[in-house]
């Protein structure tokens, strides 16, 4: 290891304090509840107006319409007290290579000096909001109902992990419908599903329309750039999809469900199914309210009873530093991680 580098407890104000994904992972083990309790709390600041979530910014590349990177400022008040920015990036082929697909840094700031206190691996941050940020959705909008069967289109880290928080959530839970254009990524997807809810029956389909007929809630987490549904007839009454990859789902579908969002200006853009119903109609008010909206009991969890719910979340930055914060300080208090040693001057003039 560079002679720069100690693993020492966290406490000079120049120095930062660098986790990697493995430490991350295992401070995050077990921690379902937290993480979702942080994501509502998250939510209910937003409701406030106390916090600051500038648009995130998308960096693409000439002649190259599948990868990119994403920058996601964020500062978040009322007893979280954080700033940072998460910058993600997304190569659908690294698959194909070994990779994950998506790889992320995020850095936090304090706000007594604006000097970055902390650099974290993202990812696994990003996938378990993610998860957090479905888990309550369903916890919300499908408060009443038990939850016996999901269905999951995507088989990749974020429909896994939402997994997780459903099941860890739900232990009513007895099947699973599972899809990807790539069976060997599905049978993948089966074998560690096996290993993980051993009690779960875990069934692979051919056709979409049997997670339909079958699922009181689908989770929709594909890294397709276009509209591919156009039809969701065969759903069951008042199921719930979590339209985690934003872009699946044709704006006939999105006219004729429930729609709630996390934050309508958010997703009104970046060729989401949300931003191309906008596009078609001229308007949003397709859009009923957001998830911080029913949160805060200013609206009902649902309008029509037999109406199919969309959950259209954007990804907001607020989640990624709240949970940030969270490993941050959990980092700190278990003596994990890295502290990169006067990094910044104490004074350059």
């Amino acid at each position: 290891m560079c002679q720069f580098y100690r693993i020492v407890r966290f406490k000079m104000k120049n120095d930062i304090l660098m986790l990697n994904g493995e430490e991350i992972r295992s401070l995050l083990k077990f921690k379902e509840d937290e993480l979702i309790n942080i994501v509502q709390k998250a939510y209910e600041v937003y409701a406030k107006n106390i916090y600051s979530l500038p648009h995130s910014t998308f960096l693409k590349f000439r002649n190259d319409d599948k990868n990119r990177i994403i920058a996601l400022p964020a500062y978040l008040n009322d007893g979280f007290n954080v700033a940072g920015i998460k910058w993600i990036s997304s190569f659908p082929e690294n698959v194909k290579i070994g990779l994950d697909r998506a790889s992320a840094i995020m850095m936090l700031n304090s706000l007594k000096t604006g000097r970055v206190k902390a650099i974290l691996e993202s990812s696994i941050i990003s996938s378990k909001r993610t998860a957090a940020s479905a888990s309550l959705a369903i916890r919300c909008l499908q408060k009443d109902n038990k939850i016996f069967s999901i269905g999951l289109i995507g088989c990749g880290l974020i429909n896994f992990e939402i997994l997780k928080f459903i099941s860890y959530s739900n232990p009513s839970l007895k099947k699973i419908y599972i899809f990807d254009v790539n069976i060997d990524k599905a049978n993948y997807f089966k074998e560690k599903c096996n290993n993980k809810f051993n009690t779960i029956e875990i069934e692979i389909v051919k056709d979409i329309n049997r997670i339909f007929m079958h699922s009181s809630v689908i989770s929709l987490a594909t890294t397709v750039s276009v509209p591919y549904i156009f039809d969701i007839s065969q759903c069951l009454k008042g199921s719930l999809i979590l339209n985690i990859s934003l872009r699946d789902l044709s704006p006939d579908v999105i006219m004729n469900c429930d729609n709630i969002v996390d934050d309508i200006d958010h997703v009104c853009r970046a060729g989401t199914s949300i931003h191309l119903t906008e596009q078609l109609v001229g308007n949003r008010d397709f859009i009923r309210c957001t998830l911080s909206d029913i949160l805060l009991n200013k609206i009902s969890p649902k309008n029509f009873s037999d109406k199919v719910t969309v959950f259209s979340p954007f990804g907001l930055g607020i989640l990624d530093i709240a949970v940030a914060s969270f490993v941050y300080k959990l980092g700190i208090k278990k003596n994990k991680g890295i502290r990169i040693e006067g990094f910044q001057p104490e004074k350059s003039f």
